[in-house]
């Protein structure tokens, strides 16, 4: 594939502004899901060469916190301008390595950019504040101050998007960075490294390393050095991060898993709750944290939704984002890896096994590889495990309810939290409703609700603190005290 600049698909890593191989050798091959044709390989460091990342990022902290907002911001504002300027050529590197659809990925370009002059201009209202003093003769404050080097692991859904969300608060708040990106989406972090070294960061400030994830986990999360540790990707995982990170009691933010709840009520716009449904279901093919895996519908207009939905989901367009260098109009992409087609066949069956009604879907696409059809699976019960788990896949599970209690007990029958949908007109309903779901984000009639300006996290299993807006910071900086004695009058 050609790219209007050529730089952006590298394979290599990067560390102290330098470019580099592994000393070992030892790569690993990047295929594109669309097609399983070999990308390309990149190399995995060995634990020196990920040590030597943090020793840079450790070399470079002590000036880089020392710089005024206005120079940071001034680079942060130079980056972002550069991903826009080259957000075709990303949306082609991200479409080739995750497979999904070339119009989503430059969107996730545009979301990834819009991230960084929030946080650079944010930064600028990172007060501390003066506190009246209970102690005479004493001036009492306090200052927000960047924690050090930071650890940022992310995943291979959003893997442009999930780099800038959190680095972008980092960087910002006068941190360095050494980012760990999913091996199965390599391509995305080292163009945005790339850039990054075009607008000017110093050296050792922005690190990209790949390397065996055990190894990387032991050598860079728990290395002394690093001070907050920021992850993305599945709760179990997670888990480990968090017993690694609480060695050296490291800030830590954790965005995991999530089995969102759809709970359409009967006054919804039935036309409004179906497309909302198919988005957030479908986007990315259903591999998203975020994405409406229980429909929860009212029993009075459920065959009505039923209906309509599967008729919907039916003309959704399956295929690679490209054939060769020509984008194609499709909606849904291939499943990311073997495991994950083999786990969403599994997950039907068991449905099916357990009296699931299969009304569109339910099998492998004719197009073959990790292409799997859009499924849309009627009087899913809690006893199946499209219900129970996280289904990273094309597979819609729908259920009646009869009342909002029922709908509730429903929704929040799960050990994630992270986001929730809700499709009513009524006022008096849906306010209640916001507050009594145990999920840490809520879009009412709408799927679109994430962004720069929102704190986007979970409850419960689905994960810790926050990330965007101005929570976005909080697990890069420490708050620091002072207690100011004086003598005399100032």
């Amino acid at each position: 594939m050609t790219y209007r600049h050529p730089l952006l698909f590298k394979a290599l890593c990067y560390v102290d502004g330098h470019w580099v191989h592994s000393h070992s050798g030892h790569s690993v091959a990047v295929h594109n899901p669309g097609n399983q044709q070999l990308i390309g390989h990149v190399p995995m460091l060995d634990p020196p060469q990920i040590t030597a990342a943090v020793d840079a990022a450790h070399r470079a902290f002590a000036s880089w916190r020392q710089q005024s907002l206005e120079a940071r911001g001034i680079i942060l504002r130079r980056w972002a301008s550069l991903i826009l300027e080259h957000q075709e050529d990303l949306a082609r590197i991200l479409s080739q390595e995750q497979g999904k659809p070339l119009a989503e990925s430059r969107g996730e370009i545009a979301y990834a950019a819009s991230f960084i002059p929030w946080f650079a201009e944010e930064a600028r209202r990172l007060y501390g504040q003066h506190i009246p003093s209970h102690i005479a003769g004493a001036q009492l404050g306090t200052l927000k101050e960047p924690v050090g080097v930071c650890a940022l692991l992310t995943p291979w859904n959003f893997p442009s998007a999930m780099i800038t969300r959190k680095a972008a608060a980092a960087l910002a708040a006068g941190c360095t960075v050494v980012i760990k990106p999913a091996h199965e989406t390599p391509y995305s972090a080292l163009a945005l490294a790339q850039l990054a070294e075009e607008a000017g960061f110093p050296s050792g400030v922005f690190n990209v390393v790949l390397g065996e994830p055990q190894m990387a986990m032991q050598t860079l999360v728990q290395d002394s050095r690093v001070r907050a540790v920021s992850f993305t990707g599945s709760t179990r995982v997670g888990k480990l991060v968090l017993q690694a990170a609480a060695q050296d009691v490291k800030k830590v933010a954790l965005e995991l898993g999530g089995n969102a709840p759809f709970i359409i009520c009967a006054d919804a716009d039935l036309e409004l709750a179906v497309n909302v449904a198919v988005q957030a279901k479908f986007q990315t093919s259903g591999q998203d944290c975020c994405a409406a895996n229980r429909i929860m519908v009212e029993r009075s207009i459920y065959p009505a939704f039923l209906s309509r939905f599967a008729a919907a989901v039916r003309e959704l367009r399956v295929g690679p984002a490209l054939l060769g260098e020509q984008e194609q109009d499709v909606e849904v992409g291939p499943l990311m890896h073997q495991a994950a087609f083999e786990a969403t066949a599994e997950r039907v069956a068991d449905a099916l096994r357990l009296g699931a009604r299969r009304l569109v879907g339910g099998e492998a696409h004719a197009l073959g590889g990790l292409f799997y059809q859009p499924t849309v699976l009627a009087d899913v019960t809690p006893q199946m495990r499209i219900y129970r788990e996280e289904n990273f896949a094309p597979i819609a599970g729908v259920m009646p309810f009869d009342n909002i209690e029922q709908a509730i007990a429903l929704a929040n029958d799960t050990e994630y939290g992270l986001a929730a949908y809700i499709c009513s007109n009524r006022l008096d309903l849906i306010y209640p409703l916001i507050r009594r779901l145990d999920h840490a984000m809520v879009a009412v009639n709408g799927v679109k609700f994430t962004g720069h300006p929102i704190p986007f996290g979970g409850m419960k299993a689905s994960g810790l603190g926050r990330e965007g807006g101005t929570e976005g910071f909080e697990a890069f900086v420490d708050t620091k005290y002072f207690c100011l004695h004086h003598q005399g009058q100032f």
